[in-house]
């Protein structure tokens, strides 16, 4: 099958987050993909199946290299991306039908690849679950919580310089922890994403984190239109936006590799 390894949220190779792609004319067994996605050994590799009679629309389902996940950003935007660069894809905008309902993508003037996600506001917690603390290393001003915990940090630098004990971050019942601050320099807010339950200890950049950090930052800095980087080793800039209860995050793509893999149905 044809295979794109894509560093999303990027535009050199080498930064941003690298996504496995694997556009299929068929679907393929859950266990054949979760395979794939634990050889290819990258935070997520992504599927896509054309759907019958409707050219601009293809089921979609991302593999970590330990499970199955509801919702990825960065893998959503690589899809997008080798459709439009590497399949011939010449509309302005395709859909992905996802566990999360449907995924618009669209193309824009200058390239950069906008994806329609569902907003997931956090609710705050009262009380900090128990080991957040020794799990990040330091004790965070707020603790709200989605899919995932979101700690809020007063500065960047108190982001940047956590070293997380990934062993007691597994430990909590969420597929990850988000750390954010604001940001500066033009950056509305800064994150890190760490998900070592699911087999990615930290995130290089995060798509669907964005769909928790973005209403959240909206309603704390009172605006709409936000700048975000995240801040991992690795880094990658987001443009987004909320729209009540979705948000549009943008990030540019570039492929790094692309080939096949050598294996099918009798592997």
């Amino acid at each position: 099958m044809r295979y794109f390894h894509v560093d999303a949220f990027a535009q050199t190779p080498f930064a941003g987050n690298p996504a496995g792609v694997c556009p299929l004319e068929a679907p393929l067994p859950a266990a054949l993909m979760q395979q794939i996605a634990a050889e290819n050994h990258l935070a997520e590799t992504a599927f896509f199946v054309p759907r019958p009679g409707a050219p601009a629309e293809f089921d979609l389902r991302w593999f970590t290299p330990a499970v199955e996940i509801d919702l990825c950003g960065h893998a959503t935007l690589a899809s997008a991306h080798v459709l439009f660069t590497h399949l011939g894809f010449a509309g302005p905008q395709v859909t992905f039908h996802s566990q999360s309902g449907p995924l618009r993508v669209t193309r824009e003037a200058d390239g950069r690849l906008t994806l329609d996600f569902p907003s997931r506001p956090p609710q705050e917690l009262p009380v900090h679950p128990t080991g957040l603390t020794d799990a990040l290393g330091a004790t965070p001003l707020r603790v709200l919580a989605a899919r995932d915990l979101l700690a809020v940090f007063s500065s960047e630098a108190e982001v940047h310089a956590l070293k997380p004990d990934f062993a007691r971050i597994a430990a909590l019942e969420y597929v990850g922890v988000i750390a954010t601050a604001p940001g500066s320099d033009g950056i509305d807010f800064v994150s890190r994403f760490f998900a070592p339950r699911v087999g990615v200890p930290e995130d290089p950049v995060t798509g669907s984190a964005h769909s928790i950090l973005i209403p959240f930052w909206a309603e704390k800095l009172s605006k709409t239109e936000l700048r975000a980087r995240q801040i991992s080793p690795r880094s990658g800039d987001l443009w987004c936006r909320l729209r009540g209860d979705r948000v549009d995050i943008s990030g540019y793509a570039v492929t790094y590799s692309a080939g096949e893999l050598l294996v099918g149905l009798d592997s």
